[in-house]
């Protein structure tokens, strides 16, 4: 489907031949590309009963929202996309089938237009390629002629504005659209301009919506405009839509595009309307109370909240529920004052509710993995044992003396001659210190007399002989 039947000008922009970009259906498929106001074909995989003939009218869509329904005469067999040469006046003009069947006859329903009508066009042939070449050359003359059309009514100051060029697809004829606030005479600028473009010239005035619609755009919600998309049915919008929806009267914020209104307004009037039923009358009402009197100041109409605040306390607001209002207007009418606007309700106080397990390996603590070392690389939450190194612990019998791992029983008992470093002192030769043994054996080895600082001293190498104990067996006998 072509994307040059828009103002957008996308298909200079995409492919050549103005096809949408990654449109693996060459520009005809369902989707409508670009275009604006397409439709969906929900009746399109439901057969007719037998005997029953296809509708014989056929939707064609011209630039942007412009759509007018033909006649088939000659049964041509059409589908969506599909290029076609129609009646104009005079001559032809060349457009793009957007529905067949029988959703045209819903749409004809839809819009009060009916097919025996004098009024009705016939629907020719599908376009030539000559057809559609002379099309091309119509649409690169639009831009320059809304310009240059656009000067001509400066110069003749004329109160208009004109938004919109079609070219007919023959090159005959040109519809020029406008809007005014007032009513204009163009009947000078038409002859300047036919003396001009040597063509014939349609003036039609349309509204702001329409002109909106026709050019498109992006809203203040991200969202392409409604009225360019889908919105064909312009009804009137007023202000009163925004105070029941508790909306600012801004007119920066609540005017769209157009101007005017936004259409979106009377979206979710409906809903309000509904919800406010419940609510009681605030306008030139008060609230009376002991401490003072209350006035509104806005209402919360889905969360059911009404906001009041004391005379001379303008700035501090009291969200009131919606039923607490009901009862304070009723006992103003009968009389009774009530202490406060807000009954303050404390609070029960949820009981702590205990773990039913307990923390065994401290898999609660945010801190389980730090390790607080002693001097030495030692963690106090840890074994002495866990600590070493693999190195340490796999080696740990190599950096003893070999002396002290061999029995008694298998080596006879040498000769101690290690002088005594003490004169005054006796060694002791015939009662040895029984932890100096390191036979696996003996019953007296006691683990708990080793000296740690042996095992934990970093200066300890099995190959320097000077860290090697001295041998303390007795002599032999």
């Amino acid at each position: 489907m072509a994307c040059s039947g828009c103002s957008t000008g996308r298909g200079n922009h995409t492919t050549p031949g103005n096809i949408p970009a990654g449109c693996n259906d060459n520009g005809s498929c369902g989707t409508g590309g670009c275009n604006k106001l397409n439709v969906f074909d929900w009746l399109a995989n439901m057969a007719l009963p037998d005997g029953q003939k296809e509708f014989d009218m056929v939707e064609v869509r011209f630039k942007n929202s412009r759509k007018e329904f033909f006649k088939n005469v000659n049964n041509l067999s059409l589908g969506v996309g599909e290029v076609v040469a129609v009646e104009g006046t005079p001559g032809h003009d060349i457009g793009v089938v957007s529905a067949t069947g029988e959703l045209v006859r819903i749409q004809m329903k839809k819009k009060n237009v009916k097919a025996d009508s004098e009024e009705t066009k016939k629907l020719y042939r599908k376009a030539k390629p000559a057809d559609v070449d002379k099309w091309r050359e119509a649409q690169a003359l639009e831009t320059q002629a809304m310009y240059s059309a656009r000067t001509m009514a400066l110069t003749l100051g004329l109160q208009m504005k004109i938004s919109d060029v079609e070219y007919q697809g023959d090159k005959t004829k040109a519809i020029f659209y406008y809007t005014a606030e007032e009513r204009v005479d163009f009947r000078e600028l038409i002859k300047v301009m036919a003396d001009k473009f040597k063509i014939r010239i349609e003036m039609k005035q349309i509204g702001a919506r329409q002109e909106a619609a026709r050019l498109g755009g992006i809203g203040s919600c991200g969202r392409e405009l409604c009225c360019s998309t889908w919105l064909n049915d312009f009804r009137s919008v007023s202000t009163a839509a925004a105070r029941y929806q508790q909306l600012s009267l801004n007119p920066l914020k609540l005017a769209g595009q157009c101007g005017k209104l936004k259409c979106c307004l009377n979206y979710e009037l409906d809903s309000y309307m509904d919800a406010l039923k419940d609510f009681p009358q605030t306008d030139n009402i008060k609230l009376q109370s002991k401490k003072g009197r209350a006035f509104h100041q806005k209402t919360d109409i889905f969360r059911r909240i009404i906001w009041y605040s004391y005379e001379g306390e303008g700035d501090v607001f009291i969200p009131i529920p919606v039923e607490r209002v009901k009862e304070i207007m009723a006992m103003n009418v009968a009389g009774e004052f009530p202490e406060e606007l807000v009954v303050v309700v404390k609070d029960k106080v949820a009981p702590v509710k205990t773990p039913d397990y307990e923390n065994v390996v401290g898999q609660d603590s945010l801190t389980r993995f730090d390790r607080n070392k002693k001097q030495g690389g030692q963690n106090k939450n840890r074994p002495a044992n866990q600590n070493r190194k693999p190195d340490q612990n796999r080696n740990q019998n190599q950096n003893r003396n070999p002396n002290q791992n061999k029995t008694l029983q298998n080596k006879p008992v040498t000769e101690n001659k290690t002088p005594n470093p003490n004169p005054n002192t006796k060694q002791n030769t015939a009662n040895p210190n029984p932890n100096q043994n390191r036979n696996n054996n003996n019953p007296n080895r006691n683990k708990n007399n080793r000296n740690p600082n042996q095992r934990n001293n970093p200066n300890r190498n099995k190959n320097n002989p000077n860290n090697k104990p001295p041998n303390n067996n007795p002599p032999a006998a």
